[in-house]
């Protein structure tokens, strides 16, 4: 994966670290083919686009990250309220029948969160995802008692792209954002964290690098493998370790 000029693969205007905060879908796991999945069946089902299905395009472009009520509204504008939320409720529920069986981490999730509690790192995950769905996943990765917090944006006063949901995490650990920094997979989540005042990782599991740079992500990573990743951690460690002996 090409680095983008305007990167600057570093954690060190937030040393000391003091927590980490996740996205879930698209970040934690893969997520995003199976909403896709999801999505197409039960759109073209009720006849949505002539019947056409939706594009991947499509996806990206108009769904993915966002909270369930934007979504409604973008795709049955003439619906009410009820009877479109009765459409996302029903996605939803296919969703966790096939994450049950299909959902897997993103490459090196493991490890990272074993860095994480080394270290003693605060940590929250923070999702525009329903909370069932929020709560399954986090199950399925194993990591029901990695996190510290759960933050869910539909509990929030404004889901992501707001930052509401980034600073009620930072509240939750007691964390400055300051000396915190978010891993996230797209524009919407990462507009949510720059604004909520913290350096962004963009993840590219799906949604293009331009659009994930043009949201104002510090730099880009392919998955918790990368070495750039790595290498930004490690600068953080020696940059902790020199403040803490002056």
């Amino acid at each position: 994966m090409p680095t983008h000029t305007t990167e600057r693969c570093s954690f060190a205007g937030i040393v000391p670290l003091e927590a980490v905060l996740f996205d879930i879908d698209g970040t934690l796991c893969d997520s995003d083919p199976i909403h896709y999945f999801a999505f197409r069946e039960m759109l073209q089902e009720i006849g949505y686009n002539n019947g056409v299905p939706i594009t991947e395009e499509f996806f990206v472009k108009h769904i993915s990250g966002r909270h369930n009520d934007d979504i409604a509204h973008f795709l049955f504008p003439d619906w009410d309220y009820q009877k479109a939320m009765k459409f996302m409720d029903d996605k939803e529920a296919m969703f966790r029948r096939i994450a049950a069986e299909k959902l897997k981490p993103v490459n090196g999730l493991h490890n990272l969160c074993k860095w994480i509690m080394d270290r003693g790192l605060k940590r929250a995950a923070v999702t525009n995802a329903p909370r069932a769905n929020a709560e399954l996943m986090i199950s399925i990765l194993g990591l029901s008692d990695f996190f510290d917090a759960l933050v869910v944006g539909s509990e929030c006063e404004r889901a992501k792209p707001f930052p509401d949901p980034y600073l009620k995490g930072l509240k939750e650990l007691g964390a400055s954002s300051n000396h915190t920094f978010i891993f996230e997979d797209s524009a919407s989540g990462i507009k949510a964290g720059v604004a909520a005042g913290m350096p962004v990782v963009g993840i590219t599991t799906r949604n293009p690098e331009e659009l994930l740079m043009e949201a104002g992500a510090t730099f880009l990573i392919k998955d918790f493998e990368d070495p750039k990743l790595w290498m930004a951690l490690e600068e953080e460690e020696k940059a902790t370790t020199v403040a803490v002996k002056v």
